[in-house]
C-alpha cells in the first residue's frame, strides 16, 4: 500500500522517529505500511515471526489498514497482545480479547495468535504462562499506543517500573486510565471500568526490536507533549520510548497540535 501523496512531517528527537500526518486514516495508513513492511522483512530472516498488537480506539485505523493488504505473512506471524481486564466476559464491548478477535484475528489468516484470558480463576498463573510464551518466542515487532496518563499497556505511573523483574504482571488501574476508557466509550462510566487487569510490562516491551506507535486525537496531544519534553521517568511512562532504538510514532495533526516549537522548521 502506499499512502497518499500528502504533506508529511517527519523528524527526531533523540532516537524517535516521528511522523505527523494530516489525518487519523492517513496516520493509520502510514503506520499499518510500517508494519507491512516489518512483516516482510521479518519473513525472510524468520519462520517465525512474533508480535506484539495494541488495542483501543488509537489502533482502529492502523489495524483496519493493515488487514486489507495483500501478500503479508500472516501464516508466519505468532500474535500476542498487551493486556486485558481482569473478569471482563469476552463478549463485553471493552474486552481486549474480544476486540482483537474483531478486528485483526477474524481478518487475517495468522498462524496462532495467544490471549491473555482475564476471565481466568487464576491471574497470577495467567501472567506466568503468558510471559513464558512471550519469553521463547522473543517478539521482534510491537505495535503500541500511549495512553493519556502516559501509560504503555497498562502501566500507569502508580505502577510503572522501568526495571521491573518481571515481563506480565496484574496492575491497578488510575484515575485517569478509567476515564480515559468511559470518555473512549468502551464503558458507561468510569465506575464500570474493572479495578485491575493483566499488562506486559515495560522491559518486555523495550526489548521488543522495532516498535510502531500511533497516536491520534486531540486528547492525546498533551500527553505528546509530554512524552517528547519531560525528564524521562514513570511519572509519564512514555518517555521511555526515547530511548528505544528503533520506534516510530505515528501523529495526526490533533494529536500533534501541542509539539509547536518541538517540530523543525524548513
Amino acid at each position: 500500500m502506499s499512502v497518499k501523496n500528502v504533506e508529511v512531517q517527519q523528524f527526531k528527537v533523540g532516537t524517535m522517529k516521528l511522523e505527523i500526518h494530516p489525518t487519523r486514516e492517513l496516520m493509520g495508513e502510514a503506520a499499518a505500511g510500517a508494519t507491512a513492511e516489518a512483516l516482510k522483512a521479518l519473513s525472510r530472516t524468520n519462520e517465525i515471526i512474533a508480535a506484539i498488537f495494541a488495542t483501543g480506539a488509537s489502533q482502529l485505523d492502523t489495524l483496519g489498514a493493515l488487514t486489507k493488504l495483500e501478500g503479508l505473512p500472516w501464516d508466519q506471524v505468532r500474535g500476542f497482545h498487551l493486556d486485558e481486564y481482569i473478569g471482563l466476559p469476552v463478549d463485553h464491548p471493552a474486552s481486549f480479547r474480544g476486540y482483537l478477535r474483531k478486528n485483526l484475528v477474524s481478518k487475517v489468516s495468522m498462524r496462532e495468535f495467544f490471549e491473555v484470558d482475564g476471565t481466568a480463576p487464576d491471574p497470577e498463573q495467567v501472567c506466568c504462562t503468558y510471559a513464558e510464551k512471550l519469553r521463547s518466542s522473543k517478539p521482534q515487532l510491537c505495535l503500541l499506543g500511549i495512553g493519556e496518563n502516559g501509560h504503555l499497556a497498562f502501566n500507569d505511573p502508580g505502577v510503572a517500573d522501568f526495571d521491573d523483574p518481571a515481563d506480565v504482571k496484574i496492575v491497578p488501574l488510575d484515575a485517569a486510565c478509567r476515564t480515559q476508557q468511559a470518555a473512549e466509550g468502551w464503558f458507561n462510566s468510569t465506575e464500570e471500568v474493572p479495578d485491575y487487569a493483566i499488562s506486559l510490562t515495560i522491559p518486555i516491551l523495550l526489548r521488543v526490536p522495532k516498535l510502531i506507535v500511533s497516536v491520534p486525537g486531540n486528547r492525546k496531544a498533551e500527553i505528546m507533549r509530554r512524552t517528547l519534553e519531560e525528564v524521562i521517568s514513570t511519572k509519564c511512562p512514555a518517555t521511555i520510548l526515547r530511548t528505544h532504538p528503533d520506534v516510530t510514532v505515528y501523529l495526526d495533526r490533533d494529536s500533534a497540535s501541542q509539539l509547536g516549537d518541538l517540530i523543525p522548521r524548513i
